[in-house]
Parts: structure tokens; C-alpha cells; sequence
């Protein structure tokens, strides 16, 4: 089997399974009473999902042998930083928390094998641009824009998806800004990470 094979059967083989994954849930959550906005008020979630999409894409992309474009290398970079990012913060916070109704293959399958495999997907199939520090800042508006969506609608509802954005639970809003804060240099060090990574190996694929 060549590797672009491996790369499309693996790639469309992760997606099926996140997406299983929030399918799967998401009837679990809803028969439970949880409401949609709730639901997808998780970043995981919403990483998975976008995650999912981007790897298909580039399968079909590989199947149909067409060459990615410099946005498409972009979006995939955010994917795999987003997803790193999902697994990182579930590994150091959030393995101690109650997940509730979340099921334990669901877990493992959103929080470990979907960040590790797009990480690896990003390190045997390198992207085909040079991808460049703007590009890299540009991963961050998502995130950011989740940080403040999560803060206002937490205080306008009570609903906080992750605890570290709790101020009841962190001593108030400078608990939560010191989580931030550490989150902010957390993400940035990935994404240059994703991005050096990507640098790195764009002379020795095969394309």
C-alpha cells in the first residue's frame, strides 16, 4: 500500500469515527433533555466537526489527485492545531472532571486518537505551502472568539462548558483570566509548532 493510499483510507476511516462520535452523543445528549446550544458549545465538539470535514475534504482532494491551495493548507493547519489543543487541555484539566453522560469510547476517540492521528497526518503528509506567520496568528481568532462566546453566554446563562471559565469555581473572573492566560501561550506555542512542523517537511513528500 502506498502512503497516499494510507493517508485517504486513514483519513476517511478518523472522520467516520468523530463523527460517529458527536452523532452518537449528541441523540444521547438530546434524549437526556441537553439543548443544542449547549451541545455545541463545547470546543471539542466543534473541533471534531470541523476537523472531520478537513480531513475528507483532503482525502477526496488526494483521491482526485488535486493539488491543495495555500488556504486549503491554512485551514488544514487550524484544524490540526484546534484538535492538538483539544487534547493537550483534556490531558492536563480535564481528566479528573465528571463527564457525565459523555461515553468513554466517544471520549477517547475526541480527546486522544482524533488529536494524535492529525498530528501525525500532519507530519507524513505535510502541507504543500509555505505556510506563513500570519497565517498562524489567523488560527488564533476562532479560539478567541470561543473564549469570549463561552464568558458571556456563562454569565448570561449559567452553563459554562468547561470549568476553567467558571468564575464561581476559580475565585472569581482573575481565576479565570489566569486559566486564559495560560491557555493563550499554550495555543500560540502549538501553532507555531504546527506551522514549523509543516515547513520541515514539505521537501521530503512525495507528491
Amino acid at each position: 500500500m502506498s502512503l497516499r493510499v494510507a493517508v485517504i483510507a486513514g483519513r476517511l476511516i478518523l472522520a467516520a469515527a468523530a463523527l460517529a462520535g458527536v452523532i452518537t452523543q449528541l441523540v444521547i445528549s438530546a434524549g437526556l433533555g441537553f439543548d443544542l446550544v449547549s451541545f455545541f458549545s463545547y470546543f471539542t465538539i466543534l473541533s471534531n466537526l470541523f476537523g472531520s470535514v478537513v480531513i475528507i475534504v483532503g482525502a477526496v482532494h488526494l483521491i482526485r489527485r488535486v493539488p491543495p491551495t495555500r488556504t486549503d493548507d491554512a485551514i488544514r493547519g487550524a484544524s490540526v492545531v484546534y484538535l492538538a489543543f483539544v487534547g493537550i487541555v483534556f490531558g492536563a484539566l480535564l481528566q479528573d472532571v465528571d463527564l457525565g453522560a459523555l461515553q468513554p469510547w466517544i471520549n477517547v476517540v475526541h480527546h486522544m486518537i482524533m488529536p494524535a492521528a492529525v498530528v501525525l497526518d500532519w507530519i507524513v503528509w505535510p502541507p504543500r505551502s509555505r505556510l506563513s506567520v500570519r497565517a498562524a496568528l489567523a488560527w488564533m481568532i476562532f479560539p478567541a472568539a470561543y473564549v469570549i462566546y463561552s464568558l458571556v453566554r456563562g454569565a448570561a446563562t449559567g452553563f459554562y462548558a468547561y470549568p476553567f471559565f467558571n468564575p464561581d469555581a476559580n475565585g472569581g473572573y482573575g481565576g479565570v483570566a489566569l486559566y486564559c492566560v495560560a491557555l493563550i501561550v499554550v495555543f500560540v506555542a502549538l501553532a507555531f509548532a504546527v506551522r514549523w512542523i509543516g515547513t520541515l517537511g514539505q521537501r521530503r513528500i512525495p507528491r
